[in-house]
């Protein structure tokens, strides 16, 4: 009768770890996606609207 007794008085306790767990993990993956999408966004260096792309911005190495 005491595990069934304990099992019902701590559910609500390990219901509360668990979704705190699960939104930890969550965070973590939102936090290293920002980064990642961050470091992308940072290295990819555009070619503005209003300038003609030519064969000298796609070839050249010293650009990149």
């Amino acid at each position: 009768m005491g595990i069934h007794y304990d099992y019902k008085s701590t559910r609500g306790a390990k219901a509360m770890e668990k979704q705190a767990k699960r939104e930890k993990k969550l965070a973590e993956k939102r936090a290293k996606k920002q980064l990642k999408s961050g470091l992308n966004k940072k290295e990819d260096e555009t070619i503005p609207i209003d300038q003609v792309v030519t064969l000298e911005h796609l070839t050249n190495p010293e650009k990149k």
